[in-house]
């Protein structure tokens, strides 16, 4: 493990505020007891701003890539990125506040990944191929099989957002692989497949704030299973309201 606890002690000075995890964190933290963490919800639930905040609060660009490198905006951390504050393990520390070259962090941003190729494609430390040359779903493992491997802190926000059924599959595996050389995986996701991952924590998003939750009571779980069981029942619903 690289990070063990994330605190808000104080409110941030914007609209996050007033998002129920936020005000969760202020009260309660949370708490990251395996090497993977996914967060779940619904839209708007606060996921992905919650890992912009870990991102900027360890040192790696919130608007996704590698620690301790700035690609874009001003390179300032976001209010609520500026309000918390981290628990690192020794291993945490060495690796995300040492020497700039050996820090080991990276933020799988799917929303901004391909402006990011744009910069970095081809320089050394990342990827050699061209990202605009292959689809979508191809240039996600560009990126995860070269970026998130070894000990290290990686995020992730929404990373199916590219990923037919069987690539949700193989990038279960590599977070598997990853967890088990040392990396420590945070990841935002709608996909009940990628949250299946045996011995991970799954933390949902709210009204109530955080909780923590098994796999078998999420909601997005529950909702997937009845749609797939009978989608006329949904379908007919959602056509006729129009």
């Amino acid at each position: 493990m690289l990070l063990t606890r994330l605190d808000v002690p104080h409110p941030p000075d914007d609209w996050s505020a007033a998002l129920p995890v936020v005000r969760h964190l202020e009260t309660h933290g949370l708490v990251f007891t395996e090497q993977v963490t996914f967060l779940v919800g619904e839209n708007g639930s606060g996921k992905s701003t919650l890992i912009e905040a870990i991102a900027d609060v360890c040192g790696i660009n919130s608007e996704g890539g590698k620690a301790g490198t700035k690609y874009a905006s001003t390179g300032m951390p976001l209010p609520l990125g500026e309000a918390a504050e981290v628990e690192l393990t020794a291993l945490g520390i060495e690796l995300l506040r040492g020497p700039r070259r050996r820090r080991r962090g990276f933020f799988f941003r799917a929303e901004t990944l391909f402006n990011l190729g744009r910069n970095v494609s081809g320089l050394p430390g990342f990827w050699d191929d061209d990202l605009t040359a292959q689809s979508h779903g191809e240039g996600f493992f560009t990126v995860l099989d070269r970026m998130v491997s070894g000990p290290g802190l990686y995020l992730m926000d929404e990373p199916e957002a590219a990923l037919s059924f069987r690539s949700c599959l193989r990038l279960l595996y590599l977070m598997h692989r990853v967890a088990r050389e040392g990396g420590q995986i945070i990841c935002a996701t709608h996909s009940p497949i990628l949250a299946s991952l045996p011995g991970a924590q799954i933390v949902e998003l709210g009204e109530n704030g955080i909780q923590n939750a098994t796999w078998e009571d999420l909601q997005l779980v529950d909702d997937w299973r009845r749609f797939l069981a009978k989608p006329g029942s949904y379908l007919r619903y959602v056509l006729e309201s129009d």
